[in-house]
């Protein structure tokens, strides 16, 4: 954890050039689990840099701890590929704005995670440098998914390859997988911190978050981000009180909703036991715990899809190969030949599905019919919501996922829409509201894998969720996998 590893800088027991030794030999010993694209090795040198000014007494916040960074946000002098052939050579000469933040407090980036191509899919099975696999119950030719879209920075840290890991979250992408992993991932309010530099999948729902074991790492590596509001129209200038995190919780003053409509069809017995558990923990503890309806709820997955297709045609654009990215060698006729072939060869079949879709929901004759459609139905998702917080909730606790983290063969024996559909059914109506919202793992289930539940709060309440999730975090005692 961050303040241990602080600790031993300063009593002098570790230097944060043998922690990044230590890093880089963890990511090579567990590159089995292929949770890395890209590895650092030059951050030695960055290294040294931080252990003199820990030496010298001028050590910033974070500095000297190795820190991870999904493939999809943009890194000076290190490739940036989103997991796609069409950006397999592509250094950016800039970093991310919340990466920019991350080097100024003294991080180490130590490399560039795995994920579905473009961000596309919930498994990290979807890559054109192959699937990520779980650490949990993992045994030869019987591998769990990793869950995604940011599936190799949640095995990153679940494994102990790094304590840090930033990730993306469009419908679910940083949740889905820290609850399969067993580890604590946290989507913040939209428009909390800037997402430039982050490629974009969905520009009206992405969220740049973190992941990390503890939901106090979770909050230290918040407090420095935040800052991030660069170049980024949709970023709102809240000032957040982060004091507060650190205050005793009064959790008797806490009203709790339980939202009945998540209790779905394809919810596991397991995970049901679990979430009734975690509502009588908090029940037992004086807070006031009670049922309320989100009726439009199941209507989520049906809108994401669409409203996601039609950002993913947009943004998708762009990717030519005629500036940079992929190039065909073929010779063409026509530069609509030589664009038709440079997507088709370098951008995967989910990536492509998707495209074709997009621009059929925005053609003229079905864009009111589906794009116009949905945005109205986003906004009764979103009223949902706002009618809990009005009617005095201060918090919504769900399941995270719908079950374990299905086994890899399983997986990949539906397409990746049904599986999109299926497994982020719990987190995608976060993204429609844009509240905050955090996972964290609660116990094992009877085959050894990790069951979590999620906890949401209105828009730019993050503190307070960080600080309620790190009271049932110290009540639940789950035991991370070392």
């Amino acid at each position: 954890m961050i303040s241990a590893l602080k600790k031993r800088f300063q009593e002098q027991t570790l230097s944060a050039v043998d922690l990044y030794i230590k890093t880089l030999n963890a990511i090579d010993n567990k590159s089995g689990l292929n949770a890395f694209i890209y590895i650092n090795k030059n951050g030695i040198k960055e290294a040294e840099k931080c252990q003199q000014n820990i030496l010298n007494g001028t050590s910033r916040i974070l500095e000297g701890i190795p820190i991870a960074v999904k493939d999809n946000f943009c890194t000076r002098n290190m490739p940036t590929t989103c997991a796609s052939k069409t950006l397999q050579n592509f250094v950016p000469t800039y970093d991310a704005a919340v990466v920019d933040c991350l080097k100024s407090a003294g991080a180490v980036i130590v490399g560039k995670t795995n994920m579905d191509e473009f961000a596309m899919g919930s498994g990290t099975v979807d890559s054109a440098f192959g699937p990520t696999k779980n650490v949990w119950c993992s045994k030869p030719n019987k591998w769990h998914i990793a869950g995604g879209s940011s599936g190799g920075s949640c095995v990153a840290v679940a494994s102990g390859m790094c304590e840090i890991a930033l990730g993306s979250d469009t419908g679910g992408s940083i949740r889905n997988p820290a609850s399969y992993c067993g580890i604590v991932g946290y989507k913040p309010s939209y428009g909390l911190i800037s997402r430039h530099g982050l490629i974009p999948l969905v520009n009206s729902m992405d969220c740049p978050g973190i992941i990390a074991k503890t939901v106090d790492d979770i909050f230290k590596i918040l407090s420095v981000i935040v800052r991030a509001k660069a170049y980024d129209s949709t970023c709102i200038d809240v000032c957040l009180d982060t004091d507060e995190f650190y205050n005793t919780t009064l959790i008797e003053n806490y009203r709790i909703a339980i939202p009945e409509e998540y209790n779905c069809d394809s919810l596991s017995e397991e995970v049901k036991d679990t979430w009734n558990y975690v509502a009588s923990v908090i029940d037992n503890s004086k807070a006031i715990v009670q049922k309320v309806s989100m009726p439009h709820t199941s209507a989520s997955v049906a809108t994401y899809s669409v409203l996601n297709a039609c950002e993913v045609a947009s943004n998708m654009a762009r990717y030519t190969g005629l500036l940079y990215g992929y190039r065909s060698s073929c010779e063409h006729e026509t530069f609509q030949s030589l664009i038709a072939t440079n997507r088709f060869d370098s951008l995967g079949e989910v990536v492509r599905s998707r495209i074709l879709s997009g621009n059929y929901f925005l053609l003229k004759r079905n864009y009111e019919k589906y794009y116009e459609q949905s945005l109205k139905v986003r906004r009764l998702i979103a009223n949902d919501f706002n009618k809990v917080w009005q009617n005095g909730y201060n918090f919504l606790v769900t399941p995270t996922t719908l079950t374990t983290a299905p086994l890899l063969k399983d997986f990949k024996s539906l397409d990746n829409r049904t599986q999109c559909a299926t497994q982020d059914y719990c987190t995608q109506p976060a993204n429609m509201s844009g509240c905050p919202a955090i996972t964290i793992p609660v116990k094992l289930s009877s085959d050894q894998m990790p069951i979590s539940i999620q906890i949401m709060a209105p828009n730019f309440s993050d503190v307070r969720l960080l600080q309620f999730a790190n009271w049932l975090e110290a009540k639940l005692q789950f035991s991370q996998k070392q």
